[in-house]
Parts: C-alpha cells; structure tokens; sequence
C-alpha cells in the first residue's frame, strides 16, 4: 500500500500543477503521525480508512477538538445467493470479490449464505472448481492469483477461524487442513472453502479478512435478512437473485452503505460510498464525498427594495 501511495505521488508531480504543500505524502510510524493529525489546530478534518478499533480511537483522541471525521471503518460482508440465482455468475463474482487482495478489504464478502441445502452442495462445489485453479504465490509475478497475507498476525487469524469454523459444524470443501497452516513457515494462505457453518463461529461474527469462504444455508428471504444485519458493521452486501421485486425488497431491508444486486464489484469513485452503524460515517465518492472538506456558510442580507 506503500508504495502505490508513492506511484501516485509520482503521476500528481509529472502531470499536475499543485500548489506547494497542497498535498503531501507523510510516511513514517502511524502512531507520531496520527497523533499530530488528532491534536493539531490546523487540522480541521480527518478522513480515515481502516479498523473500527482504530476509528473509536481516533473519536476520541478528536473530541476535545471536535474534529470533524469520515471513517471508512470494518466489514462483516453478507454475500447471499438465492434460490434462482445464477449459480455460475454468482461464484465468479464471489471468486473476484473475496480474493482481492487475497481477502485483505473491508468489501470483502466474509459470510455466503445460500438457500437450501441442496444449493449449498452445488455451490461450494462450484467455488471449489474455481479456487483449485487459482495460483497462490508471489504477487510480483504476473502468473500468480492469490498473493500473501499482511503478517503473522494476519495469518493466524484467518487460520483460527478456519479451525474455529470446523469446530462449529463447518466441512472443508477445498483448501489445506489447519495441520498444514503455519504461519512461521510462509505467509501464503490457500484459498479454502467451508461449507455447514452456523452463526456462532467466529467468521460468522468477526471480520476475517483472508481467503476464507464459509458457507451458510438458510431458508428463506425474511431469515437471511435477519442474519445478514446481525452485526455491528454496515458496509457492504451482495444480493444474487433473478426477482427484480425480491432484490428491491431484500436491499432496502439490508442495512449496509452498499450492496451490489447480481454484481460484486466495490465502490466506484462517481458514487458515495460508506458505512452505517459501527462501519463508519461520512462518504467518500461522488458529490456526497465532497461535503466532508466543506464548510458550509450561510449570510443573511438586508432586504433590498
């Protein structure tokens, strides 16, 4: 992430002309320089993108200031496949959806539920022949699909909700067994498919944040919904279903800055784009995402005959 932060910075100098010191690129140590932003004066806004642990850091490190905030916090994705859906379609987009960045972004897709257990069966089988395909390896070469994961820490959790999903009633459907995980080892965490999992395993209520696919079933619209909105976070949700009428009704009850109805695909930048609940507040897109950097002022004028 570093480091397309200085490409960036590289395109903005060969082919804009910026003021001096209108933007700036400060790399360093998060803690020093976040602090500056959260305590100086001259700082009268800040837009962040990251954990909802950090964002309630940040609320309160601002509030003696009042500093106005957009946060872009966590996700807990629902990825819900109906009855009629198309299957193929909807395991390519989900195949897109979570590996990008090798499961590393807040839309991420981090629970899939499909209707009925016959679809279940077909569905992650279908992810299976997918993923099996996918090349994991160094994300500097250009034939690799599925890169590393950040660190060990990042690791470990993918992997202990692995372990943790298989506990409360998962089956592997592809991918290596816990055993074979070792974080010491590598960093490259295989793609893995879980199937029958209930909603009291960790991925279920956590962000997992890795290229893990654990599999739901329900049985109809009113369940899904239920399910899907229980969580503190309110980012992302995909809706797969070929009812025009069931997908305006499941969307407007999801309650999720973004859902996508038969795509996967993420924010655009002509779009708002944010959170609701413990995801965040503010946009960022579109003319929405604009008003954050805007102080609005109204000025009364005496009448004029």
């Amino acid at each position: 992430t570093p480091l397309t932060m200085v490409a960036l910075f590289h395109v903005l100098d060969e082919h804009l002309e910026l003021p001096q010191g209108m933007v700036n690129l400060v790399i360093g140590d998060a803690g020093p320089i976040g602090e500056v932003l959260c305590t100086h004066p001259d700082v009268a806004m800040l837009s962040f993108t990251g954990s909802t642990e950090i964002g309630r850091k940040l609320i309160r490190d601002t509030a003696d200031q009042v500093k106005r905030l957009a946060l872009e916090l966590g996700g807990n994705a629902p990825f819900v496949v109906f009855e009629d859906a198309d299957l193929d379609a909807a395991a390519d987009a989900l195949v897109a959806n979570k590996l990008r960045g090798s499961g590393q972004t807040c839309v991420c897709a981090n629970r899939v539920y499909v209707q009925g257990e016959e679809r279940v069966l077909a569905f992650s089988q279908k992810l299976a022949e997918r993923v099996d395909k996918l090349r994991v390896g160094d994300g500097a070469d250009p034939d690799t699909d599925v890169g590393p994961l950040i660190d060990r820490a990042g690791y470990e959790k993918v992997r202990r909700h692995l372990v943790d999903a298989l506990e409360h009633g998962g089956e592997m459907v592809c991918g290596r067994s816990p055993e074979q995980l070792d974080p010491e080892r590598d960093l490259f965490f295989p793609p893995t498919v879980v199937r029958g999992v209930t909603d009291d395993a960790l991925c279920a209520r956590e962000e997992t944040f890795g290229p893990l696919f654990p599999i739901f079933a329900f049985a109809d619209e009113e369940e899904v919904v239920r399910r899907a909105n229980g969580t503190e976070a309110g980012l992302a949700a995909y809706v797969f279903t070929e009812d025009p009428e069931r997908a305006v009704r499941v969307i407007e009850a999801l309650r999720f800055g973004h859902c996508g109805w038969n795509t996967a695909t993420g924010p655009t930048p002509e779009a708002p784009f944010g959170g609701m609940k413990q995801s965040g507040y503010g946009r960022e897109g579109g003319i929405e995402g604009l008003f954050d950097f805007v102080e609005f002022q109204t000025v009364p004028r005496p009448h004029e005959d």
